[in-house]
């Protein structure tokens, strides 16, 4: 994806260079480089035109084998019957889970969820003055693609969440709104990290509409 994402800014800078400017997102340029070329659009020379043909070429390929590898990931984690379990939380899809499950097993290496969300380095780093303690930044520590990912589908959850009457999503909203949607996508990633862990370590099943004793215990 990053070496798509990379032709796709030379096909932005190839066109620029002609006075060709599409919109935001790869579907605006795959749609845009489609009519240039059916059209035969006079403001590119011939030697432009080759150049964006091979480039195209090159990009449908990479969508092919990003899809073949989309599909194989879904694969193995309908294979697996934690995987399943955790790509059932919000924000959590068979990347993310197949990635959370190769990293940490069934979690029973940590003593409780906090701990697994500590590894993954999704907890506020501590500093201590004058007997007050004072909550920074996350540590950043462990897994980076692994906390990327997560934080990334809790984004994605935040964006969905209004309207949404779950405990999760009514959570995260309230977080957004006393503190800004980036310290919210990050508590919500650490959040996500506690109940994968109680899902696989306690092997249970995810309920949106929870009770009080199991939140309790996801907690813990």
């Amino acid at each position: 994806m990053a070496d798509r994402s990379a032709l796709i800014n030379q096909v932005r800078g190839l066109l620029g260079e002609y006075g060709i400017v599409f919109g935001q997102g790869p579907g605006q340029v795959r749609r845009g480089v489609v009519v240039l070329l059916e059209q035969e659009d006079p403001r590119l020379s011939g030697v432009a035109r080759e150049l964006l043909e091979d480039l195209r070429a090159q990009l449908s390929e990479l969508d092919e084998r990003i899809k073949h590898y989309d599909r194989r990931v879904r694969e193995a984690c309908n294979e697996d019957g934690r995987s399943v379990k955790v790509a059932g939380l919000p924000g959590i899809g068979p990347l993310t889970a197949t990635a959370l499950v190769a990293a940490v097993n069934d979690g029973k290496q940590f003593q409780n969820g906090r701990q697994m969300a500590a590894n993954l380095g999704l907890t506020p780093r501590v500093h201590s003055s004058g007997g007050k303690q004072r909550l920074l930044g996350i540590t950043k520590r462990g897994n980076i693609y692994l906390r990327t990912l997560l934080i990334h589908g809790a984004r994605t959850v935040l964006r969905y969440a209004e309207g949404k009457t779950d405990r999760l999503s009514r959570w995260a909203l309230a977080v957004q709104a006393r503190r800004g949607t980036n310290v919210a996508s990050v508590a919500l990633a650490n959040k996500l990290a506690r109940i994968a862990w109680a899902l696989l370590a306690r092997e249970r099943t995810y309920q949106a509409h929870w009770s009080s004793t199991a939140r309790k215990a996801v907690a813990n």
